[in-house]
């Protein structure tokens, strides 16, 4: 049913392709239209991906070969849109998709050395389910969601920490993995809710009382655990409860705070995806405009985005915040 969707959806994006100019791009799954700047600079990081990518399907910086890091690029190859079996970017998507199966344990399907890497490479693997062409992908995503499952039922916190067997847990690691999970629940593998619940409570355990997040307890709140915070309740389904709305205002109040640092795009990455969820529409129309000028004057010449963690992390998680714009993915839609 996935992959009839997928169909459709590069049809019309196919179309549209013909009937727009450069100067009049669309959403493939929305027709929204979308801001010819985030175009250039979209295209711009895709080509710097593509052009830095090497044999093995894993990036040369400083942690660009790490699963994790290879599932966000992968993932921003997805988010704009093109065929990832025929398109551009295919062949890319293909190899990185290929790395981080080659880096899943056979037996109990562990995706790298981290849970970090494990849950952004079990994203990569939800959203190409269905979409890229790859009988393995179904099997390993099952496998990596079976151990995020018994990971969390044999810790005490119920969330996630660096190692499947970690009897601590805080909001960052929880964070990636929580995601991973809930998009592999929306590309059909089964997910209890329960599961879902109980990495909630745990992120209940670590608000603070200004309702932004800590790391491992209350103390401590910043701007990206409060953006994760957010997204996590929001992709649930809980947007209702009160520790939803109270992480809204944190980061609603203290969104211009945010200055360029070590976990600046860490930051955009979440924050982009936490106010295009939030109830309000126009505090992701103010968050994007914002984040889309402040790209544009940090994207290098050769179309990366530079940063502490390495440049595939950092314009990964660029394109990322400015993927929202075209709400291509499944985790993407509202």
């Amino acid at each position: 049913m996935r992959k009839t969707k997928t169909k459709i959806i590069l049809l019309l994006c196919g179309l549209t392709a013909f009937v727009c100019s450069a100067e009049d791009i669309f959403s493939p799954r929305t027709g929204v239209e979308v801001p010819p700047l985030v175009e250039k600079m979209y295209l711009k990081g895709l080509k710097y991906l593509a052009a830095t990518q090497n044999g093995s399907g894993a990036w040369t910086d400083t942690y660009g070969s790490q699963p994790g890091v290879v599932g966000l690029c992968v993932v921003a190859m997805l988010a704009h849109g093109d065929d990832p079996n025929l398109g551009t970017y295919s062949t890319n998507i293909k190899k990185g998709v290929d790395f981080i199966l080659r880096n899943a344990n056979p037996g109990n399907g562990f995706i790298g050395s981290s849970m970090y890497n494990h849950g952004f490479a079990t994203l990569a693997l939800a959203e190409s389910y269905g979409m890229v062409d790859d009988d393995r992908i179904g099997p390993a995503l099952k496998k990596a969601v079976a151990l995020i499952l018994t990971s969390q039922a044999r810790n005490p916190m119920r969330a996630w920490r660096y190692s499947p067997e970690s009897n601590d847990a805080d909001t960052t690691v929880s964070g990636a993995v929580l995601v991973a999970l809930l998009a592999a629940a929306n590309a059909g593998i089964p997910v209890p809710e329960k599961a879902v619940d109980d990495a909630l409570k745990f992120y209940m355990l670590t608000q603070s009382a200004d309702g932004g997040f800590g790391y491992t307890g209350p103390n401590g709140s910043n701007l990206p655990r409060s953006a994760i915070g957010a997204l996590v309740f929001s992709l649930a389904g809980r947007k209702k409860t009160n520790a939803y709305k109270r992480a809204i205002e944190y980061i609603t109040q203290r969104q211009n705070m945010m200055q360029t640092g070590n976990y600046y795009y860490y930051y955009l990455y979440y924050g982009a995806q936490a106010f295009f969820h939030a109830p309000k529409r126009e505090l992701w129309e103010r968050w994007n405009a914002t984040n889309i000028k402040a790209l544009n004057m940090l994207q290098g010449s050769d179309g990366a985005w530079s940063g502490s963690y390495g440049n595939s992390f950092s314009t990964s998680a660029a394109l990322l915040s400015l993927a929202l714009n075209y709400r291509y993915l499944p985790i993407y839609e509202r």
